[in-house]
């Protein structure tokens, strides 16, 4: 019996290592098998032969164990290891990888559905997508505008050369989070531009350089002084005199070098003192006049003659006593450096004053002690001002400039003498930029300032404006200008054009702040943004463009710049929409977060359409509403949802009306809320060129016009236990009695993995693995054989006891 019992359980064991070698084989033979899963042999012990169950301990015995000789091994599970395989790239898109838990779902050859990883798919006669033998996928399939159906699995189509019929959008799908944690959107970029000025308004005309002239102070070294007799006024006393030159306008040169001093006693033959060889005047000027001190030889120098004649008187007796002396000389005089000037008219009665004229000079002061005089100063024309304004900058500084004088009406020359710190007071200095621009201007007549210059901006033509918005590209606008086109009609073209919404249309759900353009105090066009990051307005050095009616094209740089930027959660998708003709049309919806309570989200979307074609004016603003979330991030409430553009200059169908479907959007917490558009029903006729495959197992067709279109999802399932599936040849395997049901759903999704196109899975047979395992497989035979020949040897020795 025992010898009978070791060739049984030998036998088991000669069995279980050729199942060893024809599991490994198997394994080898499929190593290049796209999406081949290797399998491993398990074994388990066969019978047992008790001899003795043994015994517990006893008070005299310590025990016996068991006794016991098994009799063999059985082969308990061929077991399929489902581990990721090698992914590696395809240069076909419709193959397709797993990567992750999962199988896709084919039909097989009686209907039944059958499961694989094999990826390798092509297009058959039908355009169906099916396996390298013919299986065809299934997932979902389309109904007639291109919306997947997930009622059932069906084949999946790829018709290429397929024509899609146009139509008219009626519905857009989004999907995203609209998180509550992000900040309420309460502050608007505004950006403003460089200060505008008013062209309209009286300008003075600029001066020449020969207008500026520093002057020199007489030369008085040739004067000589002396005594008169018996006519004078003069006080005993001591006494000092300058000499200045006066032009027709009382404008006064730089005083002389002090003549004196000279003592006189005050008797008859000393009553008055002769000046002698006066300067003669040049230039401009007209006369001189006489300064002298009190008989103190101190402090200020009286007036006490005026000589009318330019240069012909060349003495002068002085009799006039102290009591008598005239007005203060103004001794100020200008130190070293270099001087410029601006001219201005000016409105004593409105405070209204015109921009400058260009810089005169600059004119250098070389030496300290000099004047410098202003000539052929222009005078106002039109009635609308009274009086001319003279404005200097400071000694080597020429960053500002300080009003040096007001002349009357009629002045056409000043002589400068006044001190910087004279003239370097608040509220003196020039406003370089002119008059204010207002509402009702008329464009033609903005100017701006460039440096010491001042251009006219606008000129009749075409306006082109394409500006951006939260850093993306708005679609060009354009504005026809005419000589009665005015800054209000420019600001509610960039207003239109940069879509920004004034009015919700909705009274209980106003728009956050006061977005909209307007000239602020110093006169520079200010935009309002609607608040949120990505509402902001930005135009740029080449935003405007203005094309004259002499066809010349320039560029309109307002020197905008932003001044507050703005905050708060936002989110952009942009997509297509369709009119009744086909006509592809741009939309952008922005969200932007405008509330959040203990109890409540609420986000305001903006569309946009550079596409509206309004009767009138170029928006493209085309809807706004709000959107409300409860404490769960369930949308309980909106205020609107329909988008409406214009096509009035079109045969389409106007307005192009649709709505916004926000069902699938949710209000969970988020690191930044998204929006996206993930499908809408409109579409142009085109031909389907290509198609793409997503790792959501989405088919995208795309047409030859650009558009995609949903052609199926594909569908996988996975198994609660994959080992217990049952192959079927092929790749292929079926449900088993303990795999479980499938749990089916698209990629990424109740734990199924992603699908990669253009990608195929590798075998995961291990090559080294079931080298040694074949080795050790072999080993495990030949030791059995071993236990037979011993068995049988010992079977003989038994049988020849009877000779």
């Amino acid at each position: 019996m025992g010898l009978a019992s070791a060739l049984s359980t030998a036998l088991t064991g000669l069995t279980a290592a050729e199942t060893t070698i024809d599991v490994v084989g198997n394994n080898v033979a499929n190593s290049n098998t796209v999406g081949f899963k290797a399998s491993e042999a398990v074994f388990a012990t066969q019978f047992l032969q008790t001899a003795s169950l043994g015994s517990g301990p006893t008070a005299g015995s310590g025990g016996n164990n068991p006794r016991q000789i098994g009799l063999g091994t059985k082969v308990a599970e061929i077991a399929t290891d489902f581990s990721q395989g090698t992914i590696e790239i395809s240069a076909n898109p419709s193959d397709l990888a797993i990567q992750g838990d999962g199988f896709f779902m084919v039909q097989g050859g009686q209907g039944e559905t059958l499961y694989t990883r094999n990826g390798l798919f092509k297009t058959n006669a039908q355009n169906e997508l099916v396996t390298t033998t013919g299986q065809r996928l299934l997932g979902f399939g389309i109904d007639d505008n291109f919306v997947i159906q997930t009622t059932q699995l069906t084949s999946l189509e790829i018709p290429l050369g397929a024509s899609a019929v146009a139509q008219a959008t009626q519905n857009v799908f989004l999907e995203g989070t609209f998180t509550p944690t992000g900040d309420v959107a309460n502050v608007a970029e505004i950006i403003q531009s460089q200060r505008l000025s008013d062209g309209s308004i009286e300008v003075p005309p600029n001066l020449t350089g020969g207008d500026i002239n520093a002057v020199a102070p007489p030369d008085v070294s040739a004067t000589t002084t002396g005594f008169g007799g018996g006519a004078g006024s003069v006080d005993a006393g001591t006494y000092r005199y300058k000499v200045v030159f006066y032009d027709a306008e009382g404008n006064e040169s730089p005083p002389s070098a002090e003549i004196g001093p000279i003592t006189t006693d005050g008797s008859a033959a000393q009553d008055s003192i002769q000046l002698s060889n006066l300067p003669s005047t040049g230039g401009s000027f007209e006369g001189r006049r006489i300064y002298r001190t009190d008989a103190t030889g101190t402090g200020d120098y009286h007036l006490v003659a005026q000589i009318n004649d330019a240069s012909t008187t060349t003495s002068f007796e002085d009799t006039v006593a102290n009591g008598a002396l005239g007005a203060v000389l103004d001794e100020s005089t200008l130190g070293q450096g270099n001087y410029s000037y601006y001219v201005t008219y000016y409105n004593s009665a409105n405070g209204l004053e015109s921009r400058p004229t260009a810089l005169i000079g600059p004119e250098a002061v070389t030496v300290s002690g000099r004047r410098i005089e202003l000539r052929n100063i222009p005078q106002p024309a039109s009635g609308e001002f009274d009086s001319v304004r003279i404005y200097r900058s400071l000694a080597g500084d020429d960053s500002a400039y300080y009003r040096v004088t007001t002349l009357n009406g009629g002045e056409t020359s000043y002589i400068d003498g006044a001190t910087d710190a004279s003239i370097q007071v608040a509220g003196n200095e020039l406003n370089l930029d002119g008059p204010a621009i207002s509402f009702g201007l008329a464009l033609v007549d903005v100017v701006a300032r460039d440096g010491s210059t001042f251009l006219n901006l606008f000129v009749e033509g075409t306006l082109s404006f394409q500006a951006r918005k939260g850093g993306r590209q708005l679609a060009a606008k354009t504005l026809e200008v005419t000589a009665t086109t005015t800054v209000q009609d420019l600001i509610n073209f960039m207003e239109q054009a940069a879509g920004i919404v004034q009015d919700s249309g909705d009274a209980t759900n106003p728009i956050v702040g006061n977005p909209g353009g307007t000239i602020t105090t110093d006169s520079r066009l200010s935009f309002v943004s609607n608040a949120g990051k990505d509402l902001g307005l930005e135009i740029g050095l080449s935003s405007l463009n203005l094309r004259a009616t002499n066809g010349t094209t320039d560029s309109i740089n307002l020197g905008f710049n932003a001044t507050q930027k703005g905050v708060g959660e936002t989110a952009v998708t942009d997509f297509v929409v369709y009119d009744s003709l086909g006509i592809p049309m741009s939309v952008r919806v922005t969200v932007a977060l405008e509330q959040k309570t203990s109890s409540s989200t609420v986000y305001r979307w903006y569309a946009d359409s550079p596409d509206n074609d309004p009767l009138r004016g170029a928006a493209i603003d085309v809807g706004t509403g709000t959107l409300t979330f409860d404490g769960e991030g369930n949308l309980v409430s909106t205020t609107n949802t329909r988008v409406s553009i214009d096509r009035r200059n079109v045969s389409s169908a106007s307005p192009l009306e649709f709505e916004l479907d926000f069902s699938q959007v949710s209000g969970l917490a988020t690191a930044k809320a998204s929006v996206a558009a993930s499908r809408q029903d409109g579409s142009a006729a085109g031909t389907l060129s290509s198609f793409l495959i997503g790792e959501d197992g989405v088919i995208r067709g795309v047409f030859s016009n650009g558009v995609t279109r949903d052609l199926g999802q594909i569908q996988l399932a996975r198994f609660a236990n994959a080992a217990g599936l049952e192959a079927r040849g092929e790749n292929a395997y079926a449900a088993g009695v303990n795999s479980g049901l499938p749990i089916m759903g698209g990629p990424g999704q109740n734990g199924i993995g992603s699908i990669i196109a253009g990608a195929v899975e590798l075998s995961n047979s291990d090559i080294g693995k079931n080298l040694i395992d074949l080795i050790l497989a072999s080993t495990q035979y030949r030791g059995n054989t071993r236990v037979i020949n011993a068995a049988q040897q010992l079977l003989d020795e038994l049988l020849n006891l009877r000779r």
